[in-house]
């Protein structure tokens, strides 16, 4: 087969498979980081115990799924020094910026205010504590920001020129390629989505509570929380996905096409569901509004654009090739995450107003089930969505966008490194998923244990000599009792600088 003597193509795959794996892990981290802060929040207001222990539970789920999602974020950028080395040539002088800036200014940032989180309940004030949690979520925001940066530069470079030898694109403006033509929209689009994921994450775990019939007062504040943050973002992507959709219609142009299954010039409609005959250069579909999509990229209903073969007439465009582009690949990508958005909107109105009508969730085991499921439809959502976005900009791994420089752009056949073989990329793509299978394993693991343990509150104990620590009550209720000096000890040493959990502040 092809894809086991194609050095470019088993790259793509190896790439492709670390990226979805790491964009596993990372809706969780800023999702759940929203979630953390608001309990958190909740908790500097009330003083309540279980505000607190609430906190505590979101902090051990975000740090186990942290620590993975960086681990696979490094392998993706090793990777470009080894798979990827004439892109990171062609690249390098624009695109080691915002990596260097992920790293300096917001995953210190976070890493920093999360080890607070863990271990300074009892040394930090409250106020400061609480700062903390938002900080770590402005964190995540801010490192998917420079993130975003360098991706959408390679959507639509700006600030840039490409070498008078030909051989990489220079930086003339940093702020322009910073700030090029699809960064706010895509950014805005992106965090959104990840919120969701973190909103529905804490509902499905607030809806196993629910089942288990366990833990249903955090069980009902956290679906409340989830819910109300799932409806709001949910309503906020309608107006993040149409900005969106008018970059990629005024800058990406062969991207929408293959979106649309275009291959000649028309006034593209709104399928809601299809097939691309590739062969004839035809979309099979029952249903479809005619100039639905001309109206979601610019608001009328008449407005053409050029089909893939036009396009590839063009000199802008001319190294596309209709006949080898996965156009149907795309097609259903699209699609399918359009189709999971309708799905979301209607799990989180349902979840929300049977939450909010005196909590009538409680009692409807139907819904429960599809609240647990349900983290399922914002991460195919996700994942179609970059799938879309990446293989969407094919041929190429810089896009020669319509606004973008001459010349500044870089076929993905010249962006491998010229000295690996396919059999060298089978044995690291094979070695890759063993490991990433194991840490999956491992994950899923430390998570269920988490999430068995629950949001356990802590009740003050008393020692002898009238001395207090925190252990753990499944009741809530204070409870006291004796012990000897070197019980009092052994504990207090085992606690000092290490203590993760929760104690009341006065």
């Amino acid at each position: 087969m092809d894809i086991f003597s194609d050095p470019t193509l088993l790259a793509r795959v190896q790439f492709a498979c670390t990226a979805a794996y790491h964009f596993f892990f990372v809706p969780l981290t800023i999702g759940l980081g929203l979630i953390l802060a608001i309990n958190e929040t909740r908790y500097y207001r009330s003083r309540n115990e279980h505000d607190a222990a609430a906190t505590t539970f979101w902090v051990k789920i975000f740090t186990a799924t942290f620590v993975i999602g960086v681990a696979t974020g490094i392998t993706m950028e090793f990777s470009f020094g080894t798979n990827w080395a004439d892109y990171s040539r062609f690249v390098g002088d624009i695109f080691g910026a915002p990596l260097a800036a992920e790293a300096l200014f917001a995953f210190f940032l976070e890493s920093v205010f999360l080890g607070i989180l863990l271990f300074g309940r009892k040394t930090v004030s409250p106020k400061f504590y609480l700062v903390s949690a938002w900080l770590v979520w402005f964190g995540s925001c801010l490192s998917a920001l420079w993130i975003l940066i360098a991706n959408s530069w390679m959507q639509t470079p700006a600030g840039a020129e490409l070498a008078a030898d030909g051989s990489k694109a220079v930086i003339t403006d940093f702020l322009g390629a910073a700030l090029n033509p699809s960064l706010m929209a895509r950014y805005s689009h992106v965090v959104v989505a990840l919120l969701i994921m973190g909103a529905f994450a804490a509902m499905a775990v607030s809806a196993w509570y629910l089942i288990k019939g366990r833990h249903a007062d955090f069980a009902m504040k956290t679906m409340r929380i989830g819910a109300v943050v799932g409806i709001v973002t949910s309503c906020v992507m309608i107006f993040t996905a149409h900005a969106s959709a008018v970059v990629v219609a005024e800058e990406q142009p062969t991207k929408l096409a293959m979106m649309e299954g275009m291959y000649d010039d028309e006034v593209p409609p709104l399928y809601l569901f299809g097939w691309v005959d590739e062969e004839s250069q035809e979309v099979v579909s029952p249903f479809a509004i005619p100039g639905g999509t001309s109206f979601l990229a610019t608001g009328t209903w008449d407005t053409e654009y050029l089909g893939l073969n036009d396009l590839a007439q063009t000199e802008k465009y001319a190294d596309l090739n209709p006949e080898e582009l996965p156009v149907n690949f795309v097609f259903q990508s699209y699609h399918l995450m359009v189709m999971m958005y309708g799905l979301i909107m209607l799990t989180v109105i349902l979840a929300l107003v049977f939450t909010l009508r005196k909590g009538k969730i409680k009692n409807m085991k139907w819904l429960q089930r599809l609240v647990l499921i349900s983290p399922v439809f914002p991460f195919v959502a996700i994942q179609t969505g970059w799938i879309t976005a990446e293989v969407g900009r094919q041929p190429w791994v810089v896009y020669p966008s319509t606004s973008g420089p001459d010349g500044v752009s870089l076929l993905t056949n010249d962006a491998i490194s010229q000295s690996v073989s396919a059999p060298e990329l089978l044995v690291t793509l094979a070695l890759f998923l063993v490991v990433y299978v194991f840490l999956m394993v491992a994950w899923a693991r430390v998570m269920g244990r988490f999430i068995k343990e629950g949001p356990v509150a802590k009740a003050a104990v008393t020692f002898w000599p009238n001395q207090t620590v925190s252990m753990p009550t499944h009741s809530g209720r204070n409870r006291s009792t004796t012990a000897p000096i070197w019980w009092w000890i052994f504990i207090s040493r085992s606690a000092r600088g290490c203590d993760a959990g929760v104690a009341t502040h006065p």
